[in-house]
């Protein structure tokens, strides 16, 4: 009589590792960092629609910058003083301070970095791109170094959009953090038309600040986050 056959015991699979998680604001930053190189490279072959679009914004605000000389030193006390980019970067050097007395390193440094790689990134495409600012027989405001991207603009779209972000991860309320992101939106688009009122950017600089702006917010706070997610409790 034969013995019985033995049977084999299956061994247990080890279960499929998951993917990763989607990075927070990756789609953000892949969108707007296409659309700011396409409007890079529009302005710095001249297209003809785009280049038509910026002048005819820039004279219509410049007559009425020279017909209303009381808004136009409102328009600069907020461009030279309340958004203006170092008034930003104060801001944003208190913020860093207060993380590090909390004893928040990474977070202060990840936010300090960011404020720097803006400043390097306006001033590397300003020497890149090498476009001449408007040029009035009037001029009601001057301006120093390239126009292409407004450092105005794009500085107060990092220092809002990373507060925005602090905000939202501390758990603040939701009164607060609407009140916050009002403030943030009237900066941002006020410091804007500001740099447009006062004929020292073309419409289309300041459409760049604000994408390259947001698209550093967005790789920011996605790298930090993804780094805390690998770091874990």
């Amino acid at each position: 009589m034969r013995p019985p056959t033995p049977t084999s015991t299956p061994v247990p699979r080890s279960p499929a590792p998951e993917p990763p998680p989607p990075v927070p604001g990756a789609r953000t930053a892949s969108l707007t960092a296409v659309v700011a190189v396409l409007l890079l490279v529009t302005v710095a072959v001249g297209w003809s629609p785009l280049v038509s679009l910026d002048r005819t914004v820039a004279v219509e605000l410049h007559e009425s910058a020279l017909a209303e000389p009381g808004f136009t030193r409102a328009n600069r006390i907020l461009s030279d003083w309340v958004w203006d980019p170092w008034t930003m970067r104060a801001l944003v050097t208190a913020v860093v301070l207060a993380l590090l007395w909390r004893g928040e390193r990474l977070l202060a440094l990840w936010i300090a970095a960011a404020s720097l790689v803006g400043a390097a990134v306006q001033q590397m495409l300003k020497a890149l791109v090498g476009r001449q600012r408007p040029v009035w027989a009037e001029p009601v405001d001057t301006a120093h170094y390239a126009a292409f991207p407004s450092g105005h603009a794009m500085t107060a779209a990092v220092t809002c959009g990373l507060l925005l972000w602090l905000l939202a991860r501390s758990g603040t309320g939701p009164g607060l953090r609407r009140t916050a992101a009002l403030l943030a939106v009237v900066s941002v688009l006020g410091v804007g038309f500001t740099r447009l009122y006062l004929g020292v950017h073309w419409l289309t600089d300041v459409l760049a600040g604000w994408l390259l702006g947001i698209c550093l917010v967005a790789v920011t706070a996605g790298s930090y986050e993804r780094l805390a997610l690998n770091r874990g409790p």
